[in-house]
This record gives structure tokens, C-alpha cells and sequence, in this order.
């Protein structure tokens, strides 16, 4: 599922990247009782250290972060410029009682160009955001039984076709689960917003936004190419179980990314 990126001409790399950071990281309490999730430190290096400079490393130029619990301390340790990356701020004053759908809902007005989606409890080798800097693409990982969540359906061409519920039932060698990056251009983006606004005038504001793309998938108004995370370290932390495991896949002692600790 490797995506050669080769025909791509580099003006069409994206440079602009929104990060969801508004939830209160309960999972992770008494950690996060003073500061939000993304500030936990894996391997005494923040998560959010880890993506800016993953972002950095990228040339991305522009950084939205749409913030909610805690917001002051985000803001204080990144401020609004590092190096060439410029960062700025939404905050959700609902985060204590809507989902990650409201907070990329506010975000329709301030973004206006092809971007990447990634959420702020991940850490990953750099070089896996390569194959996310074109757009209408979405990070995946062959399903396994200690994963859980959203898994999709992928076709012969790398498409995805179906978005399916988080369940306990036998995984097939069809799902795959979603790892939580995405990548769209601005067409892409303005389906979404028109689906996003109708959900959240109908209320629906404390569900996942994959509820959103799930439904354009099924309309056929939405492609995206599954790009494949198998090869190279990542983890997505929300427990103190997760936060163990990723200090497995990226130790205080290397400096340098590790090989991949877990057989997917």
C-alpha cells in the first residue's frame, strides 16, 4: 500500500496542518490534571514537541490548533512562531461536552486551503508523514486483536470504501484501522464542511467526525488512498497502558527513530 509520490509535482506537497487538541485526556488523569494530553511527556519529550518537529522535518508552514481543556498552556509553550512554522489558535469553549466533529467544524472558516488532519495524541516516526503530504489520502494499519476503533474497508486500488463502527467482533484481512491522519484537498474539504454544518445544526455535536467522512464515502463524494503505517513506528495514547507502549517504541536512550517493536 506504499504510495509513490514521484508523478506528484512538489508545488501540490501541502504546508498547512490542523491539529484537534481540545479534549480533556481523562484516560490518562492524574496526568492530565494539570495540563492537557498532548503535553504528556513519552520518554521525556512531549507528544506535542514530537509532532511539531515532525511537522518541521516536513516544511510545513502553517499550524492551526484548535485548543479547549487547558488552552493556556498550550499556548504558552508553543506561542505563535517556531522557525519557518507559524501557529495559530481556536479555541472550543464546548470541549468539555462536544467531540472532535465541533472542534473540526470550527475550524471551516480559518482553513481555506489543502491540509492535513492529524489528532494530538499521536506519535510516529517522521518519515510516515511523507506519504500524507498530498492530498485525499488517509493513514491506516492492518487490523489487529489489541487495536480498537474505527477500522475501514479498502479496495484492489487503495481506496476506501467503507467506514465501520469500533466492535469486538473477529477482524477480517479487509479492515483496517484508521490511525487518524488524513490529508484533503480544498474540494475535499468543502464537502466536508457542507456535511459538518448539517450535522452540527442537527445537533449532532458530541459524535466522532468520522461519522462525516463515513457518509461521503458512501455517497461517492469523497476518495480517499489508504496509505499504509505497518512499516514504521506510531501509537495513538490515551491510557497509561498506551502511554507504556510507546515508551517501548521510542526510548529515552536512541536518539534516532527505532525499528518497529510490534509485529502488525
Amino acid at each position: 500500500m506504499n504510495i509513490n509520490t514521484a508523478n506528484y509535482d512538489s508545488d501540490s506537497r501541502i504546508s498547512t496542518a490542523l491539529l484537534l487538541a481540545a479534549g480533556t485526556g481523562s484516560r490518562l488523569f492524574p496526568i492530565t490534571k494539570d495540563a492537557p494530553k498532548c503535553l504528556t511527556l513519552v520518554s521525556e519529550k512531549s507528544i506535542l514537541e514530537r509532532l511539531v518537529a515532525n511537522l518541521k522535518k516536513e516544511g510545513f508552514k502553517r499550524l492551526v490548533i484548535v485548543t479547549g481543556y487547558k488552552e493556556e498552556c498550550i499556548i504558552e509553550y508553543l506561542g505563535k512562531q517556531t522557525e519557518d512554522l507559524s501557529i495559530e489558535y481556536i479555541h472550543n469553549p464546548f470541549y468539555k461536552t462536544t467531540n472532535n466533529i465541533y472542534s473540526l467544524w470550527m475550524a471551516r472558516n480559518i482553513i481555506n486551503e489543502p491540509f492535513v488532519l492529524l489528532e494530538s495524541d499521536l506519535v510516529l516516526e517522521n518519515s510516515l508523514l511523507n506519504q500524507m503530504m498530498y492530498p485525499d489520502r488517509m493513514a491506516v494499519a492492518k487490523m489487529q486483536p489489541w487495536l480498537n476503533g474505527t477500522t475501514v474497508a479498502v479496495n484492489k486500488d487503495n481506496l476506501v470504501t467503507q467506514f465501520q463502527p469500533g466492535t469486538t467482533d473477529i477482524y477480517t484481512d479487509i479492515r483496517f484501522k484508521t490511525v487518524n491522519i488524513y490529508s484533503f484537498s480544498l474540494s475535499s474539504w468543502r464537502k466536508i464542511c457542507k456535511k459538518l454544518n448539517q450535522y452540527i445544526s442537527e445537533g449532532s455535536v458530541n459524535s466522532y467526525y468520522e461519522i462525516v467522512f463515513s457518509k461521503l464515502v458512501e455517497e461517492k463524494s469523497l476518495f480517499l488512498t489508504a496509505v499504509s503505517f505497518d512499516e514504521k513506528p506510531w501509537y495513538e495514547i490515551d491510557t497509561i497502558h498506551d502511554l507504556a507502549e510507546a515508551e517501548k517504541l521510542f526510548p529515552l536512550e536512541s536518539s534516532k527513530e527505532v525499528a518497529y517493536a510490534i509485529n502488525l
